[in-house]
């Protein structure tokens, strides 16, 4: 009886112990599966091991605990920063249940994971970056791309049908005749890979090739997302280790615009090795034997705008990600000022997509946002459900004498010459000598502002043109006194 005891007891801790490969997730309706990985070891009261999430891949450098209730914590190095993760959990029958939290004040998590085949999930060996080089210059963008992206308004909703309506609305709204002809779809598109290790698109998208036609037919380019990481930042297949073949497979479809987003890379190199990462896609994109716009998404790491040409790129975003607020918008778009030496035709500063349209800040807000992008030479991006826009936001969108700004030839980024408190002024230097001068308030009130033309190291002009009302100011000498809505803008082209 004793020794049955025994045995017994040896059987319920061999059973309780976490070691092994845990998975939590099942396949989405999109045919993806994306789970969440545990491989764990147990050694008495300390568990061991690596948590795969999605883009994230971290160690676990703390443990609480044992099967009945136990604490991970696992950490990794973004960048020069560490991102932690925390799970709580507890093994019932042959499951692991957990929580986990995105920051202390959201909602729980809950995951089940059961056991899988050891080495499932293994994060890939890290295949050391390439000797850096010149890139060739693709000849792309003279002038900041324009076009649509899918992220801000449909995220991982996006599929074959709502890509096909906006590239309808940007035809029946005049938005294409505006300068607006890329329609790009952001990340969630991928599927798996073939047997020959071909990316393939999942059930949302069920003919690439079929969408870029009917893209085309509109008169009209598409644009995709990858990253080079093993995964995107939602969790989906990215290119690393395929960078050629992706290539060859996007040019094939008849890709003409990447974004390709750092994201799972950070696990694997460090931002001092990120051109080199970027100078693979490069060359892949140019041996790909297709012209496609290459748009580097870093977040502003590395000094990006130093090397971005280097690497073939066109543009580069200069930021975090832009939320469709006041505060998110001009705490982006007025800190760009000191990167204006940077932008050039065929390569610019991307101070992350439009908003406009979004709700979330009122016609005025949104005319100082298309203003400000436009000052600064950035890719005009939109944003917004297309089906839905109405006549005042369409307004702002294809507001021609502002396009004319983003779109100058001369290619120079505006720079801040003069503030005073919550107002402030831009300047842009314009083929053929014009130039471009916006006068900002960020206050809640309105404001009058006395421009000095000399503070702004010009000669009085001859003629001032307002491109929000389409009136001509009435010059008033070596200065000028003009009255700027809260949150608003003045957007003049002198001569």
């Amino acid at each position: 009886m004793k020794l049955s005891l025994v045995f017994f007891f040896a059987v319920a801790c061999s059973a309780a112990d976490l070691t092994g490969n845990w998975a939590s997730g099942n396949v989405g309706a999109d045919g993806v599966a994306r789970k969440v990985y545990f491989d764990l070891k147990q050694d008495g009261a300390r568990i061991t091991g690596h948590i795969r999430a999605t883009q994230f891949y971290y160690t676990i450098k703390e443990s609480t605990g044992d099967a009945a209730s136990f604490t991970l914590t696992g950490a990794m190095m973004d960048g020069k920063s560490e991102r932690l993760v925390r799970y709580e959990g507890k093994l019932e029958g042959d499951a692991l249940q957990l929580t986990t939290r995105r920051n202390a004040t959201a909602q729980p998590a809950k995951l089940t994971a059961v056991r899988v085949p050891a080495g499932e999930g293994a994060y890939p060996a890290r295949v050391p970056p390439p000797a850096l080089h010149k890139v060739p210059d693709n000849g792309l963008a003279k002038t900041p791309p324009m076009g649509w992206n899918s992220w801000n308004k449909f995220a991982g909703r996006v599929d074959d049908k709502s890509v096909r309506d906006m590239a309808d609305a940007i035809v029946t709204s005049g938005m294409r005749d505006a300068g607006y002809v890329y329609v790009n779809i952001d990340d969630t598109w991928e599927g798996e890979r073939d047997a020959k290790g071909n990316i393939t698109s999942n059930k949302k998208f069920p003919d690439m090739k079929a969408l870029a036609d009917y893209v085309h037919g509109k008169g009209l380019k598409l644009g995709i997302y990858s990253s080079p990481g093993p995964n995107t930042c939602a969790g989906y297949e990215g290119s690393y280790g395929h960078e050629e073949q992706d290539a060859k497979t996007w040019a094939a479809w008849g890709i003409d615009y990447v974004k390709y987003d750092w994201c799972g890379a950070r696990n694997l190199y460090t931002d001092d090795e990120m051109q080199a990462v970027y100078q693979k896609m490069g060359d892949a994109l140019i041996a790909s034997g297709r012209p496609i716009l290459y748009s580097l998404c870093q977040y502003g790491r590395a000094d990006v705008w130093k090397w971005g040409p280097e690497v073939g790129g066109n543009a580069w975003r200069t930021t975090g990600d832009i939320r469709d607020t006041w505060d998110s918008m001009a705490n982006i778009g007025f800190k760009q000022d000191v990167l204006s030496p940077w932008a050039k035709p065929g390569h610019w500063n991307d101070p992350d997509m439009l908003e406009i349209g979004n709700g979330g800040m009122s016609d005025t807000e949104y005319q100082t946002h298309m203003s400000l992008w436009s000052m600064l030479a950035a890719p005009l991006l939109a944003g917004n459900d297309l089906r839905t826009a109405s006549p005042a936001i369409l307004a702002i969108l294809t507001n021609g004498d502002v396009i004319a700004i983003d779109q100058d030839k001369l290619g120079k980024q505006a720079h801040r010459a003069w503030q005073a408190g919550q107002q402030e002024i831009w300047v842009r230097d314009l083929a053929g000598g014009d130039r471009a001068v916006a006068i900002f308030n960020r206050g809640t009130d309105t404001a009058a502002v006395k421009l000095k033309w000399s503070e702004l190291e010009m000669k009085t002009p001859t003629q001032a043109k307002n491109l929000w009302s389409h009136q001509d100011e009435k010059l008033q000498g070596p200065e000028l006194t003009t009255s700027v809505p809260a949150h608003g803008v003045v957007l003049l082209r002198v001569r």
